[in-house]
């Protein structure tokens, strides 16, 4: 038991977790998210810190030109080229990931074509490029999902707001809401993005924005629904007789009960903007080419039947992935049901 909480969001969090499938997808996907978001210091061409001469360099973090270490050029070192290494060697040393490659290097010493398959060099093998499959993994999984938070979270924003104001106004402007909703909702989205992302010079950004059109529909009706209901209870109006402002009736009063079916639901809009992202960059266009993505390995294993380990890991990875999200949106739609009792 948790002295601070609520007896209701205590209950809450023993129901989920009481979803045990859930609570371990969760503690799953908190470890492989907050690894990847020091992908950094897992796999990288630059080593993770230098000694040169009794002082120390942070090159994952900072440039240093090769006359730093004793060198010729005033260009950045080139970690990775044998008389860089020499030259460090002789009066220091490296500590590098445990990955020396960045999702951008090529590998230029591969024994066979590209893609070549896996080795003790490269975990995964390498794409047709000859670049890392483990390393554009991990940075491909972490902008896969720091998008797709990004996404839910401001669509989320923007759902909650339109709905509220539907369900709590009411009138004509709920009526044109849902007949604009329902001319938005019906076109076809996954064209209209491909269109624009042709036209539009396509970034992390832009893809988002584009997106963001769209993606706010999700949970509109789910807080119409609640503030309809909420509306017209006994507090609601008590707070407005009371002389209560509108946005804090809105806000502070009947929000709270909305938002148990839209936590319910975020997971799964979660799920949903990281497969259209996905989507995209697997027909070309989504993020700018060369950019770590999921899509794009998994475009590469169609375009190389040849090289099995390219598809496999591409699906695997977002089979994984989607499959935590779904399992943790069931035990969170589990922990918000009013009707599941914990029972000890």
């Amino acid at each position: 038991m948790v002295a601070h909480l609520s007896p209701i969001a205590e209950r809450r969090l023993l129901q989920f977790r009481r979803n045990r499938r859930g609570w371990y997808a969760f503690w799953i996907f908190l470890f492989l998210f907050f690894g990847t978001m020091g992908a950094e210091l897992i796999a990288n061409d630059k080593p993770v810190l230098v000694k040169f001469e009794g002082a120390f360099y942070v090159p994952v973090f900072k440039s240093y030109p090769e006359t730093a270490f004793g060198g010729e050029f005033e260009t950045e070192a080139d970690y990775r080229d044998p008389y860089v290494q020499e030259l460090i060697g002789e009066k220091g040393w490296m500590i590098w990931p445990p990955i020396r490659y960045s999702y951008r290097t090529i590998n230029y010493n591969l024994q066979v074509p590209a893609p070549a398959p896996p080795s003790a060099e490269n975990w995964l093998g390498t794409d047709d490029q000859g670049r890392d499959v483990t390393a554009r993994l991990i940075y491909g999984f972490r902008i896969s999902v720091l998008f797709g938070l990004t996404l839910t979270l401001f669509s989320s924003l923007v759902g909650i707001v339109i709905g509220a104001m539907e369900g709590y106004f009411g009138g004509w402007f709920d009526l044109l809401s849902q007949r604009f909703i329902e001319i938005w909702g019906g076109m076809p989205v996954l064209f209209l993005l491909i269109i624009m992302s042709s036209v539009i010079t396509p970034g992390f950004f832009t893809l988002l924005g584009l997106m963001l059109l769209f993606s706010w529909m999700t949970l509109v009706d789910v807080v119409r629904a609640e503030f309809l209901k909420a509306r017209n209870l006994d507090y609601i109006r008590a707070a407005k007789a009371l002389g209560v402002s509108t946005p804090v009736i809105m806000f502070r009063h009947a929000l709270p009960n909305a938002m148990v079916a839209t936590l319910s639901l975020m997971p799964f809009v979660l799920t949903g903007s990281i497969t259209v992202l996905t989507s995209l960059d697997f027909l070309g266009f989504g993020l700018p080419p060369g950019s770590p993505s999921l899509g794009e390995l998994l475009s590469q294993g169609k375009n190389n039947l040849q090289a099995p380990w390219l598809g496999i890991t591409a699906f695997f990875s977002i089979a994984v992935m989607l499959s935590l999200l779904t399992f943790i949106g069931e035990a969170v739609r589990d922990a918000f049901d009013p009707r599941k009792i914990f029972r000890e």
